[in-house]
């Protein structure tokens, strides 16, 4: 059987019946009055979650849907028949998404678990429903109201506890054919596996899971590249992720490190929420003599990141029981202590806290106390080159003479101001002596008009 999971349908509900418009006609009953019926209601469509099915194959080939509208009324009160719903049988883990506005309609992860997704129409009233007192003769009927109708898209997502990843044939198909009765097509060549296959894994004391395997990523498959990509969501319900590795993989850029970080950023770019889940690392096709050798590297590389690795050898079973083990407590338990390990200790060198992990107060210390000292180291190689040159440190002392020369003018500007100090004395002098020789003038002055007045007096007289 071909695997289909996804498609594009168009459903429709039936339209409701008309209400009828009759009266009564029968003899010896006169004015009879409206006896027009109701209408039947359309019916609905309906979406069920089937476990029998596991592709939406059906659904390829017939892709309108409508459900049977509703019968109209008859006369003599008789009311129209509603129509049965029509139900569309899907396999368990289908999401409806309606196409045009891409909204979630439901998500059908249960058995048995049903949807409404295009309601049916109503039946309209007949006449009889509008008859009064004042209006005894209704000659009208209510119409059926019409069925939704939607375009959907259907896609499957396989219910599985646990998923493969991995590069193409890295031996995902030969594990899971190991450890259950899935029989998928096993080659030498790369993306055997076309469609995802589902396996039934027993496990110990009755409890099992379902292992999912998808076929393998490539880089570049966010962008569309390989096969992976259209099929990444058949994992994306997981709760464990088994990542195995190709040890035995030969070619150009092929390394096992290197197809775990580049599947690792496809799926962080096909999803967050994918790249978060556990995941189990398994390094497979020991049973290569070359593979031995890339392990040790592996190892210890994936020990720095404290992530575990489980050798395994598909073709052979080794390995196998570990790596199951460890599968079912993260899935039974949900502990993943078994997934991580603890990194080595780094060297004492190496153990310097990066700049942003340092105080704020240590770093401007430490540069206070640097910029500190470098002078003191600079004043003490000064002085040692000072100290060296007798002549030159004489020399050197000499302009501290020129400025105490400098501070002579002080000296000279108080014998400036002696001058001022003389030229006051000598206005002092000068004011004192004309003194006198102004007294001597005076004398003869005051002496003059007395000598002056006798005659003006006997001239007067």
């Amino acid at each position: 059987m071909k695997f289909v999971d996804e498609v594009r349908i168009h459903v429709k509900a039936g339209d409701g019946g008309n209400g009828a418009v009759a009266f009564r006609r029968e003899k010896y009953v006169d004015r009879g009055g409206p006896s027009g019926g109701d209408g039947g209601n359309g019916g609905s469509v309906i979406f069920e979650a089937d476990p029998q099915l596991t592709t939406l194959l059906d659904y390829r080939y017939q892709q309108h849907h409508r459900a049977k509208n509703g019968e109209g009324g008859m006369g003599s009160d008789c009311n129209g028949r509603s129509s049965d719903d029509l139900i569309l049988k899907v396999p368990v883990g289908t999401l409806i998404r309606d196409a045009d506005t891409d909204e979630v309609l439901a998500d059908l992860n249960t058995a048995g678990e049903r949807v409404v997704v295009c309601k049916g129409g109503r039946g309209g009233l007949g006449n009889m429903n509008f008859a009064t007192s004042t209006r005894q003769t209704p000659r009208f009927a209510q119409d059926g109201t019409p069925g939704e109708e939607r375009t959907l898209r259907l896609e499957l997502k396989l219910l599985a506890d646990v998923g493969l990843l991995g590069y193409p044939n890295a031996g995902k198909s030969t594990l899971i054919s190991i450890v259950s009765r899935a029989r998928p097509k096993i080659a030498d060549y790369p993306f055997t596996t076309l469609v995802p296959n589902l396996g039934l894994v027993q496990y110990k004391d009755g409890l099992s899971f379902v292992m999912a395997d998808i076929p393998g990523l490539i880089e570049g498959a966010s962008e569309g590249v390989g096969l992976g990509l259209q099929f990444l969501r058949h994992v994306e319900r997981c709760k464990v992720l088994i990542h195995l590795l190709d040890m035995g993989a030969e070619g150009e850029g092929r390394d096992p490190l290197h197809d775990f970080d580049v599947l690792n950023g496809e799926l962080r770019k096909y999803s967050e929420e994918l790249a978060r889940k556990p995941q189990v690392v398994a390094a497979n096709k020991l049973d290569l003599p070359h593979a031995q050798e890339r392990l040790a590297p592996l190892t210890e590389e994936m020990r720095k990141r404290g992530i575990a690795v489980f050798p395994v050898s598909c073709a052979t079973g080794q390995g196998m029981q570990p790596l199951l083990d460890a599968v079912a407590e993260v899935l039974f338990t949900g502990k993943t202590d078994k997934l991580h390990v603890e990194p080595p200790p780094k060297p004492k060198a190496e153990k310097k806290a990066p700049p942003s992990e340092r105080r704020p107060a240590e770093a401007p210390v430490k540069k206070a106390a640097e910029k500190k000292k470098a002078p003191a180291k600079k004043v003490a190689v000064k002085t040692a080159a000072k100290k060296a040159p007798v002549k030159k440190a004489a020399a050197k002392k000499a302009p501290v003479r020129k400025a105490a020369a400098k501070k002579a003018p002080a000296k000279k500007a108080a014998a400036k101001k002696a001058p001022v100090r003389k030229a006051a004395a000598k206005k002092v002098a000068a004011r004192k002596a004309p003194a006198k020789k102004v007294a001597a003038k005076k004398a003869p002055a005051r002496r003059a008009p007395v000598k002056k007045a006798t005659p003006k007096r006997a001239r007067r007289s």
